[in-house]
């Protein structure tokens, strides 16, 4: 057996790892040869990618941005999948405070982890939609992510950053009352929220990659296709969070791991606007090629 350690992208595992959780309780993993070992980072030693980079894990799941970045750096890192085919990120706010539509931020307190990455994509959206990014008040959520509820008691106007199949169903304040825009839906460019990816760890070593991939592919397929089984899986990894808000984020999580019935294509359609965009705002080098940060990896033959 090949022991592999796969690194997750948040603090906690939560719906979107579904995919390497079925496979591993399924034992799918195991009959492919592969002893895997799901772990999430630990934040004092940096996030998954700074994990990956010093080859302490095999695979990781990250931004991307993040590893475009780090490519741009030198850092010997690789997407070799997509997770994601759509942002996860919201502006969220509560009804009563006059902020209807993105420039209506103008005068208010936003609250938000404020990374160069972050504050040029409040900006965007604010100034696409006829408004002055300046004049927004912002402040420093670092990795809290406030609640509507926090909103509703005066801690701030809005946040920037929850994910809509996530942050946003953790609330105790009625939905009429909240007030949701996927930043997809309000001028963001289009883009992969979350890659698959390798480091030095697995360097050169593409079937092993391929073989972890097609596991991979089939325990996501499963996941979407039967979510009463992958709730049972999942109340042993986050048994800490309710049954029904499990099933409503996998609901709506499950269909952006597909595009056409695909999993794990890495689409030039959005991998082009969302370079160009981050490069304008001055995060990457205008002339960096995101080609550069994907590896071609073929995929197993299916057993």
């Amino acid at each position: 057996m090949t022991h592999l350690r796969v690194m997750l992208e948040y603090f906690h595992p939560w719906t979107n790892a579904a995919g390497f959780y079925v496979a591993s309780r399924e034992g799918w993993y195991a009959d492919a040869g592969l002893d895997v070992e799901l772990t999430v980072f630990d934040a004092l030693r940096g996030d998954t990618l700074e994990h990956l980079a010093r080859g302490e894990v095999h695979f990781g799941v990250f931004p991307t941005n993040r590893l475009l970045v780090r490519r741009a750096a030198g850092q010997p890192l690789r997407g070799v999948a997509s997770i994601n085919h759509r942002a996860m990120e919201t502006i969220q706010t509560v009804t009563g405070r006059g902020i209807t539509r993105p420039r209506d931020l103008e005068g208010k307190r936003l609250a938000l982890n404020p990374t160069p990455r972050g504050v040029a994509m409040v900006n965007h959206l604010v100034a696409t939609d006829g408004g002055d990014p300046s004049k927004v008040v912002l402040v420093d959520s670092g990795h809290r992510e406030l609640s509507v509820d926090d909103i509703a008691a005066g801690e701030v106007d809005a946040t920037f950053g929850g994910y809509w199949a996530w942050d946003a169903l953790i609330a105790r304040l009625p939905q009429d009352q909240r007030i949701v825009w996927p930043v997809d839906e309000i001028g963001a460019p289009p883009y992969h929220s979350y890659l698959l990816g390798t480091g030095p760890a697995l360097q050169g070593q593409d079937d092993l990659v391929a073989t972890f991939l097609e596991v991979t592919e089939r325990g996501y397929r499963a996941a979407t296709d039967d979510p009463a089984a992958t709730l049972r899986v999942l109340d042993h990894v986050i048994p800490y969070f309710p049954r029904a808000m499990l099933a409503r984020s996998l609901e709506l999580i499950a269909p952006t791991w597909w595009h056409e019935g695909r999993w794990g294509e890495i689409r030039p359609e959005l991998m082009d606007p969302y370079t160009a965009w981050l490069a304008a705002a001055g995060i990457l080098p205008p002339t960096f090629d995101w080609h550069s940060a994907i590896a071609e990896v073929p995929r197993a033959v299916p057993r």
